[in-house]
């Protein structure tokens, strides 16, 4: 973090990067952090550090503006949020997650949800990322940094049932690297029973 903001002012990102240092063991740093958080016309950058280091010392404060931030446009505040949102622990990350994965008005930018709903293995991962692709496999935007890390993801899951959408992800030369190596992760199918012979 005290690299992301290195260029920021100076005195107000020391004063933030000392109370992130003393929030996990200072319930006055984390009364600080979140009246930062919530003060009318911050600047977006001390909000986005706010909220990471209430993250980082387990305090719910921080959740809405990190899920705010989990699929803003800049890349690096979407994989910032996606780690303050693993590290808190919410149980609500996983919803959260795959709404923000699933809004079809902000596909652009749902890398770091599609990531972090893989990495809480939540119960919304496999069909939010099954859905997902198989709306992305259609087009006409394809998405294909998206559509990989949800292939990606769906053979971290091993979920057996996405079978026939990562083999029809194998047509799509951008994906079959990944789909290719999704496939192999995924269990063994089930032999079919043998049909019993009459009389036996």
């Amino acid at each position: 973090m005290a690299e992301h903001v290195a260029e920021e002012d100076g005195p107000t990102r020391d004063r933030l990067l000392a109370l992130a240092g003393a929030a996990p063991a200072r319930a006055d740093a984390r009364d600080a952090l979140t009246e930062w958080l919530t003060a009318v016309g911050r600047p977006l950058w001390q909000q986005e550090m706010a909220a990471y280091a209430l993250a980082l010392a387990g305090d719910p404060r921080a959740f809405e503006t990190l899920v705010f931030l989990l699929n803003h446009r800049d890349p690096v505040r979407g994989e910032r949020a996606a780690e303050g949102l693993f590290a808190l622990a919410d149980p609500r990350t996983g919803r959260a997650a795959a709404a923000l994965a699933g809004n079809a008005l902000r596909t652009a930018y749902a890398l770091h949800p599609v990531r972090l709903l893989t990495r809480l293995r939540a119960p919304e991962a496999a069909p939010t990322l099954s859905a997902l692709l198989r709306r992305l496999l259609a087009g006409p935007e394809h998405h294909w940094p998206v559509a990989r890390a949800c292939v990606e993801g769906l053979a971290a899951l091993a979920d057996p049932g996405c079978r026939p959408l990562l083999t029809d992800a194998l047509a799509h030369p951008p994906l079959r690297p990944a789909a290719e190596v999704a496939l192999c992760a995924l269990p063994s199918p089930e032999p079919a029973a043998s049909p019993e012979l009459p009389g036996a």
